[in-house]
């Protein structure tokens, strides 16, 4: 089973960026797993921030974050990447990173019941 360990979480104002990683170990190849950011604000439900494929062809984003956060991955360094700009106070939440075997290099999928793998969260608050 892949370990998943998310950092660059942290306290910043509105408009502000933060980039969060991800870096894997253990498991199967880097390059066997779909990537996928969620998270989950006080008193809501988890939910879909973004994902990409193991080859970085197909990248999914949820309306909310598009055009203001961007996914990546280096599978040299088992890490994927969300760099998160013009955060907004909405925004706040712990950010998951998770792991899923990949059917193709163009899966990417958006629900986290096709992620098994599933990192402790980093926390990301936003200030107004």
């Amino acid at each position: 089973q892949v370990q998943l360990v998310e950092s660059g979480g942290g306290l910043v104002q509105a408009g502000g960026s933060l980039r969060l990683s991800c870096t894997a170990s253990g498991g199967r190849t880097f390059t066997s797993y779909a990537m996928g950011w969620f998270r989950r604000a006080p008193g809501k439900e988890r939910e879909f921030v973004s994902s990409i494929g193991w080859s970085g062809e197909t990248i999914n984003y949820a309306g909310s974050v598009k055009g203001r956060f961007t996914i990546s991955r280096d599978n040299a360094k088992n890490t994927v990447y969300l760099q998160m700009n013009g955060l907004k106070p909405e925004d706040t939440a712990l950010y998951y990173c998770a792991a899923g075997k990949s059917y193709g290099r163009t899966w990417s999928p958006v629900s986290p019941t096709l992620y098994e793998n599933w990192g402790q969260g980093t926390q990301v608050t936003v200030s107004s």
